[in-house]
């Protein structure tokens, strides 16, 4: 299957230039003149008493848009992976009736209406009747003008930020979660990735030795590199690892020269489009001193779980754990 991977790769590095420090406020403009009503159940196991969310309700997106939700969406279209792993997860399946063409998980995702990728398909959309749309800053370079034509045509659409923490995913979680009426739901999904977080980060508190890592997001001949300020660096932090690559912003391509003479302990590979790609990292001429290759730390990591930030954030984090620290979770 084709992977969104490239086409995310290049729509993340622009959005890093874009995008403004701090989250976007978030402000609940509810109507004075008896707003429609929804009720929630409670999470089970919460111990909170049902609530209700009053409509209609206007949240401030990525962009600084004010964007209104007249009633609890019927019909939902996401355009990106990780809003619709989000919409699924809140129990929303049967109000998605739009979703990109890399949307794979879960699988139910594939059944549903796709309508492109980041070139999408203004007409079709429209033609699925949304009650909102849930874009992504991330693509704004290339599907501005379609969002704004979507909005021309009377369609709410709310531009996701581009998350490049696990603060920032969260609170993306509890927006999508008051817009669709699963605020809840939302709340009880955010406590439980935290709880897998902190076990995680439980099991790596003992490891005394700081190790040093390299991941990279494509091969040779560019082989593209994390840096400050993205989603990996927050992961390899709180694992209390070193990325080598951290002394730059962004995604950036790294001279095999600099990697060799950087000398990472372990090299982490973060697409899986190609069958060989870690046997290609073994294979480059020059790495053979690298520690990573002499000691067989060359690990390949599922793309969709470290790549996407949205329900599943805790399983990427735990697939770089055991690629940093495979005796610790030798299972």
């Amino acid at each position: 299957m084709h992977k969104f991977w490239k086409h995310w790769l290049l729509a993340m590095t622009a959005a890093i230039l874009l995008a403004a420090c701090g989250s976007p406020a978030v402000e609940e403009k509810p109507n004075t003149d008896e707003p429609a009503v929804s009720e929630k159940e409670s999470p089970q196991g919460s111990g909170e008493e049902l609530v209700e969310e009053a409509y209609p309700i206007t949240l401030t997106d990525a962009v600084g848009n004010d964007v209104t939700v007249e009633t609890a969406p019927e019909n939902i279209v996401s355009m990106m992976p990780s809003n619709t792993e989000i919409l699924f997860e809140l129990g929303l399946a049967d109000e998605i009736v739009g979703v990109t063409d890399y949307d794979d998980y879960p699988e139910e995702a594939k059944e549903k209406e796709q309508i492109g990728g980041q070139e999408f398909n203004v007409e079709a959309i429209i033609g699925l009747d949304p009650d909102i749309v849930f874009g992504h800053e991330s693509a704004l370079g290339i599907g501005e003008d379609g969002y704004k034509q979507l909005e021309d045509a009377g369609i709410p659409v709310f531009v996701v930020k581009n998350a490049g923490s696990f603060e920032e995913t969260y609170d993306v979680i509890q927006k999508i979660g008051q817009l669709t009426d699963k605020r809840l739901k939302a709340e009880q999904m955010i406590a439980d990735m935290k709880v897998e977080v902190e076990d995680i980060l439980a099991k790596v508190e003992e490891v005394e030795e700081e190790r040093s890592v390299f991941v990279e997001t494509s091969p040779a001949p560019d082989i593209y590199t994390p840096g400050k300020g993205t989603f990996v660096q927050e992961i390899v932090d709180m694992l209390g690892a070193k990325n080598i690559a951290d002394d730059r912003e962004g995604w950036f391509v790294m001279d095999p020269e600099e990697i060799v003479n950087r000398n990472p302990d372990v090299i982490i590979v973060m697409y899986d489009n190609i069958d060989t790609a870690v046997e290609d990292v073994y294979a480059r001429d020059g790495f053979e001193t690298i520690t990573a290759i002499e000691e067989e730390q060359v690990i390949q990591v599922d793309e969709n779980l470290t790549s996407r930030t949205g329900p599943r954030m805790a399983e990427g984090l735990k697939e770089f754990a055991k690629a940093i620290y495979p005796e610790v979770f030798s299972e």
